[in-house]
């Protein structure tokens, strides 16, 4: 059973996982995020999630969310810089029932305007929410800061100012454009028949208009046109709040996802800051007691990304924390990570994967987000070679590469004098 696509004739691109399971996992994932909107339309592809869930000319909000809960399913979706996804998880039965809710969302959502005006103010709620959390407030300024110039920088769910002005009319403009044969890729992973799903998705995406595939084999997610300059990175921001722990969001700007030192970038990662094994959670929490959690990410977007060091500090404390972390990142690379300690992290990596990836929504999001990306399917296995392949030296070099003072940014989040 290996996966496979095909692409129907108005463009639309259709991703079949076949695997061994109780339940199905159907999804949509749109080429449309943040990173496509300009300053008047900042929040619309997150405000357009939430809307969808408002209603067809058939389904009442409460009809859509009962027939994949009352199933015993899940149902959600989410929007990012670069894609929106939206998708359900029901036992394997139901598949009809879920590419029908999804189709109909996603083609004749009806956005009425009582629900538009009282789903506005939840999403600004949502944003002010975040802006009460000072680890959210840190982190929001620490990815606006490393794009400056760019829409990477701006906050997904936009700003209540850039929302206030929005219309139902605003919103189904910004469908039409964006919610496009040629711009969307539907993933079905689980336990179903391949034929009969495929005429599922035909049937109920006939008569969406068709868009001529992109030239060259681009993958979908890029975003061509709205690719720009980033800006140099502002090096601090400080801002006070009535908190009791320092918050700290160190980070750097990367390469993009399509760079093959990727694969050593995600090492260095899980070395420095995955887990309660990794050299800033011992040298910073345990060896020193300088925070309560401490940990790093890398996010790859298609021709730029950022590696990210998180804690919450004690105020008094701050300075020692700060000095402690740029240690570790000048040791990773001046010295080689041991045979040893490489060894573990790619097994930490690869397990995590291998683990992962037998979750039917974890299958979902890995194939279409890749698939977004790329314009072609990923095989798990591309991702274990990758990993494996890497070296001390790869990891040294590419470590060199990302931790330069011109890709840095620090921003503090500190308590009130």
């Amino acid at each position: 059973m290996s996966p496979r696509c095909e692409t129907l004739r108005n463009g639309l691109r259709v991703v079949l996982v076949p695997c061994e399971a109780e339940s199905v996992a159907v999804g949509l994932f749109i080429a449309s995020g943040s990173r496509h909107e300009s300053a008047k339309t900042a929040g619309i592809s997150h405000f357009i999630e939430h809307m969808l869930f408002k209603g067809t000319p058939t389904r009442r909000p409460v009809d859509i969310t009962r027939a994949i809960e009352g199933r015993g399913g899940n149902f959600n979706a989410c929007t990012g810089e670069e894609s929106t996804c939206y998708y359900a998880h029901l036992p394997c039965e139901y598949l009809g029932e879920a590419v029908g809710i999804l189709s109909d969302m996603y083609l004749r959502a009806t956005i009425p305007a009582d629900e538009f005006v009282r789903e506005k103010q939840v999403v600004i709620e949502e944003i002010k929410m975040y802006a009460d959390e000072p680890d959210s407030v840190a982190m929001e300024n620490l990815q606006r800061n490393l794009f400056p110039k760019s829409t990477l920088g701006a906050p997904v769910a936009g700003t209540p100012a850039s929302l206030a002005p929005m219309r139902p009319a605003d919103l189904k403009r910004y469908i039409r454009a964006h919610y496009r044969p040629d711009n969307t890729v539907v993933v079905i992973v689980g336990n179903f028949d391949e034929a009969q799903a495929l005429k599922l998705v035909e049937k109920a995406f006939r008569g969406f208009r068709a868009v001529p595939a992109r030239a060259g084999g681009e993958g979908l997610g890029r975003p061509g046109a709205v690719r720009d300059l980033f800006g140099r990175p502002v090096a601090r921001q400080v801002v006070e709040k009535e908190i009791a722990q320092t918050q700290l969001a160190l980070g750097y700007r990367t390469f993009g996802i399509g760079d093959r030192r990727k694969y050593a970038a995600t090492v260095m990662d899980a070395i420095l800051g995955r887990g309660m094994s990794s050299r800033l959670f011992q040298e910073v929490r345990e060896k020193r007691g300088l925070s309560y959690d401490i940990s790093s990410r890398m996010q790859f977007f298609a021709d730029s990304g950022l590696w990210v060091v998180t804690a919450g500090i004690d105020p008094a404390k701050r300075d020692k924390a700060f000095a402690t972390i740029e240690h570790e990142l000048r040791r990773i690379t001046q010295t080689r990570v041991g045979a040893s300690d490489l060894k573990r992290t790619k097994e930490f990596l690869i397990g995590n994967f291998r683990l992962a990836h037998e979750r039917v929504t974890s299958k979902l999001f890995f194939y279409g987000s890749t698939y977004l990306v790329f314009g072609r399917l990923v095989a798990p296995a591309e991702q274990v070679e990758g990993i494996r392949a890497v070296t001390a030296e790869d990891i040294r070099a590419t470590a060199c590469a990302i931790l330069q003072d011109k890709n840095l940014s620090v921003s503090w989040v500190l308590p009130k004098a």
